[in-house]
């Protein structure tokens, strides 16, 4: 299964927005007939949230239908979105549900339903997210790109959300289970020394640090790293001042800056260096500031 959605993805998402999938049925169908979903990206639930949500479906009831499919011949239902509605609504003693019935799907349907609906509907964390894109490429080779059009993010950011899974396996779970934010998170992947890293995280776990602290140590990180000597190019104009200005710049940016002047005296060309995507969109948003 490592090929493009059979019926092309942007075919396929509007289909799932719409809920105009041919034979859609929302109908009451028993709890204990329902399947859980084989390709969930959500890997936790909140048992308060969950707890909080099954007292709401008691008092006024189900707002919004689950999704699920079921195979022609089958007498029980798989599901496709809605697992925290599903859970609360065992937790409040509902022996049915209200479900949208999707029928006759085939294998890839199934998987690019399942992730594209959690990923837009539910409220999952980044490295959940992140896990929903890398299965969403693997199984059907789906670009960054498309799958940034179609939840309506930048290609930036959908490849920072997967740059997460670089994340030692214990941040990771950090952020799958809310201990740190996806600022934190963020933060943390711009320090490339993986042991500064995993103290950093310790530290902001001991210490509540928030998401600047942790910036402006990678600022710091970055602009402190000992740089190669290199030798002078003829007719360069390396000047204490630009030495002084370099160096007052990379403090600011919190990373490596280059002044270099060009054959006249009034020009020449400031080289910004990122060593990161998330690196570029700190700097860049430092630069919009």
């Amino acid at each position: 299964m490592r090929k493009a959605l059979g019926r092309g993805i942007d075919s396929l998402i509007t289909k799932v927005q719409n809920n105009d999938i041919s034979g859609d049925i929302v109908q009451k169908i028993p709890v204990g007939k329902i399947r859980p979903n084989r390709f969930q990206p959500r890997r936790n639930f909140d048992e308060a949230s969950l707890a909080e949500l099954s007292e709401s479906i008691k008092e006024r009831g189900l707002l919004q239908p689950i999704s699920v499919w079921k195979d022609h011949g089958e007498d029980d239902y798989e599901l496709i979105a809605g697992e925290r509605r599903l859970r609360a609504s065992k937790l409040a003693g509902l022996a049915e549900i209200d479900a949208i019935v999707k029928k006759d799907l085939d294998d890839e349907q199934k998987l690019g339903l399942s992730l594209i609906e959690n990923i837009q509907r539910e409220d999952l964390n980044a490295v959940d997210t992140a896990l929903g894109y890398r299965q969403l490429m693997d199984n059907f080779g789906v670009s960054q790109a498309d799958i940034a059009k179609q939840v309506g993010k930048s290609r930036a950011a959908v490849s920072n959300t997967l740059r997460l899974l670089e994340l030692d396996e214990d941040i990771r779970q950090g952020i799958q289970a809310g201990a740190i934010s996806e600022g934190h998170a963020r933060a943390l992947i711009s320090i490339p020394d993986s042991a500064k890293r995993r103290e950093f995280y310790q530290r902001i776990m001991a210490e509540k640090l928030s998401v600047r602290d942790v910036e402006s140590f990678a600022q710091g990180f970055h602009a402190q790293k000992p740089r190669a000597p290199k030798a002078p190019r003829a007719g360069s104009r390396r000047t204490p001042e630009v030495v002084d200005m370099e160096s007052s710049l990379e403090k600011t940016l919190g990373t490596k800056v280059e002044l270099c002047p060009g054959p006249g005296p009034q020009n020449g060309k400031i080289v910004i260096h990122y060593f990161s995507l998330d690196d570029l969109d700190r700097v860049t948003q430092i630069l919009k500031k």
